[in-house]
């Protein structure tokens, strides 16, 4: 059984940072496509970054420079470092697994199999 738990989420001030982090648990973490989406409320979900197993990653033009995507395989965790926050930021953000290599429309969010139950950011 695969389970992603989101952690880190909060609020803070424009220009502020936050780090999440996602749990991961059940299957062969490193051969997975890994990603984080977000969804702010009336807006549809958008992928904001992934990592290959390869460790090669992806940004969202808009958080290009501000985030970070990195993993801990020793760890089966995946993280979202966030810096310079702005209210846009503001969202659910969920950790996202895809049960093989990154497909190529990773931030389409039916790539992936697996969801985390979301954790909130807010910026204000």
């Amino acid at each position: 059984h695969v389970q992603l738990v989101e952690s880190g989420g909060g609020s803070v001030q424009a220009g502020g940072s936050l780090r999440l982090s996602c749990a991961a648990s059940g299957y062969t973490y490193t051969t997975y496509c890994m990603g984080w989406f977000r969804q702010a409320p009336g807006k549809e979900r958008e992928g904001v970054a992934t990592i290959a197993n390869s460790g090669s990653t992806v940004y969202a033009d808009s958080v290009k420079g501000r985030f970070t995507i990195s993993k801990d395989n020793a760890k089966n965790t995946l993280y979202l470092q966030m810096n310079n926050l702005k209210p846009e930021d503001t969202a659910m953000y969920y950790c996202a697994a895809r049960a093989r290599g990154c497909s190529l429309f990773v931030f389409r969010p039916r790539e992936y199999d697996f969801w985390g139950q979301g954790t909130q950011v807010t910026v204000s």
